[in-house]
This record gives C-alpha cells, sequence and structure tokens, in this order.
C-alpha cells in the first residue's frame, strides 16, 4: 500500500511502478517504429533481445529494493512493450493522470489498474481526448511544473510530438497551485540526434538544486536560458548532442543523495560524484535503443520529504 504523493523529481522515493520487458514482442516492422533511435536499431539490426533487457530491468529493481523502495510490476500482456511505464501515467501532488498516449499503447495503462485500484475516484483523471500528453514531459519541481511541449507546424506528421498545447491548458487548468512552465521541443521523426522525445530526453533536476541539460534541444533559446539561471550555471550538467543521443539526462533519482545511471556515463557520473551525490551505475544500454532509458522505465507513485 502507498499513499499517492510526488511533489518533486528526488525527494525519497518509497513506491514506484517499474516497467517489464517480459513478453515484449516480436521486433517492429520500421513503420511500426515509435521514435527514431527504435527505427534505427530496427534497420541496423540491432534492436534488442527481449532477454537482456529483462536482464537489465531486473538489475534496475534490485538497487531499488536496495534502497528501500516498494517496486510495483504491470501485468505481462502477452507480445506488448511495457517497458515504459512513464509514458502511461505521472503523478503530480496526490493526483494520477492517464496519459492520453499512443493508441497502440493502451492496453498498458489497464496492466497497472491492479496497483491503483485503493485510490480514491477523484485520484485518478482522465483527460479528454484532445489533450495528448505523456509522463517523460511533465516533471513538478518546487513550485513549477515543468512541461515538454511542442506547438509548431505540422504537430500531427511528428510521431514524436507527444504532449501538445491542449495538455499545457489542461494542467494549468488540473493543478492551479503549480505554476506551469512549457518549453518546446525539437522534434524529428527520422534522426535521433536532433529528437527530444520528451522533456525527460534533455533535461532533468538532479540532487537538490542541479540539473542535466541539452542546449539545442530547445526550440526557444530563453526557454533554455530561463533553465541555466534558475539552476545556476554552475549547477547544470552541459550535455553534447553525442550525451543526449546515449540518454545522458534520463537517469533516475531515489533521493536527493542517489542517482541510478547508465554504466557508461562516465562523464556525467564523475561529475555527480564530484557533487557528493551517490551514483549507482547499472547497465542499460540494450533498453536504451528503444528510444527510452531510467527515467523513462519508471512511474513513481510516493516519495517523502526531503
Amino acid at each position: 500500500m502507498f499513499n499517492l504523493q510526488i511533489t518533486d523529481e528526488t525527494s525519497p522515493l518509497k513506491s514506484v511502478v517499474l516497467g517489464t520487458a517480459m513478453s515484449s514482442g516480436p521486433m517492429p516492422k520500421p513503420e511500426e517504429a515509435y521514435d527514431p533511435k527504435s527505427l534505427e536499431h530496427i534497420l541496423a539490426g540491432t534492436y534488442p533481445d527481449e532477454a537482456d533487457m529483462v536482464r537489465e530491468m531486473q538489475g534496475f529493481s534490485a538497487v531499488l529494493e536496495k534502497h528501500g523502495v516498494q517496486v510495483f510490476r504491470p501485468e505481462i500482456l502477452e507480445d506488448c512493450n511495457q517497458i515504459f511505464s512513464r509514458d502511461i501515467a505521472f503523478v503530480v501532488d496526490n493526483r494520477l493522470v492517464e496519459a492520453n498516449i499512443l493508441p497502440e499503447r493502451e492496453r498498458e495503462f489497464e496492466a497497472i489498474l491492479h496497483v491503483l485500484d485503493h485510490l480514491e475516484e477523484d485520484q485518478v483523471i482522465v483527460p479528454p481526448e484532445e489533450v495528448h500528453v505523456e509522463g517523460g514531459d511533465v516533471m513538478p519541481w518546487n513550485e513549477y511544473l515543468f512541461v515538454g511541449t511542442y506547438t509548431g507546424p505540422g504537430y500531427r506528421d511528428f510521431i514524436t510530438a507527444r504532449t501538445n498545447q491542449e495538455a499545457v491548458d489542461f494542467l494549468k487548468d488540473t493543478f492551479p497551485k503549480r505554476i506551469i512552465k512549457p518549453f518546446e521541443l525539437r522534434k524529428s521523426n527520422t534522426n535521433p540526434r536532433k529528437n527530444a522525445l520528451h522533456l525527460d530526453c534533455c533535461f532533468q533536476p538532479v540532487g537538490r538544486d542541479m540539473a542535466i541539460l541539452h542546449k539545442e534541444s530547445f526550440i526557444n533559446h530563453g526557454e533554455y536560458q530561463w533553465l541555466v539561471d534558475y539552476f545556476g550555471p554552475e549547477k547544470v550538467f552541459e550535455i553534447t548532442e553525442d550525451e543526449m543521443y546515449r540518454m545522458f539526462s534520463n537517469v533516475f533519482s531515489i533521493s536527493p543523495e542517489v542517482v541510478v545511471s547508465e554504466r557508461s556515463f562516465e562523464r556525467l557520473n564523475t561529475w555527480l560524484r564530484k557533487q557528493g551525490l551517490t551514483v549507482e551505475e547499472i547497465s542499460y544500454q540494450e533498453v536504451g535503443k528503444q528510444g527510452g532509458l531510467l527515467r523513462c522505465s519508471t512511474l513513481p507513485l510516493e516519495r517523502g520529504q526531503a
């Protein structure tokens, strides 16, 4: 049992839904790819094996449990990719929002209903149909709710555009005590080095007052600069295009003092340790071939006081 409560990205984690790679199905056809990184590996013949991804996710679960986190897993749906639980829902304060995700993925939310069955009816919010939003684009932080979005021309042509202006307006109405701060993200259906699928693919707060950030993923320089000024240049770890492609910003905080990171992220992990954080390094590169990493795999349900 848990009390639904998420006020920020790094307070001590108590409970979380971690996705599953079990029965994730055959390699998709190129035209079935949801993002350009998956497409890249499908075409190259390097799409990850299920057994490798299951092993990596077991390693992630073991680290979470080592730190006393209650880990829930989805019911396993046959031949269904359920790795990225952040896509299907997100929690802000004491309310859970069911994401309006790609229609092909609606079954994934049904597979976590057993975790949510004790919640009050008014704690689960189902946005109207015109609101497109996924959890990777939504970050509570202090008085803010940071939201990645795309409102430019050709929204419907981008399978990588997951959160729209209607979502920004909906979040303002739903969480009136929060300051909604949107950020326009660069999108590409075909080039993973020019695509920020979600906000957490180019930015994430860590610790108590630091952030990981990739400049070129933000369409508007002023929005990027706002983040630099907010956290302070000395508190920002700037990542390169290659590091963004490898998803350096998609680590996961267990607490303000503990971060789970991919073990190959040597430059980032060294910096985090210099800031006094404990870095739990795990192997997660095979999961990463599908366009998401550690934060994408998690749906935090409850965090305590920092």
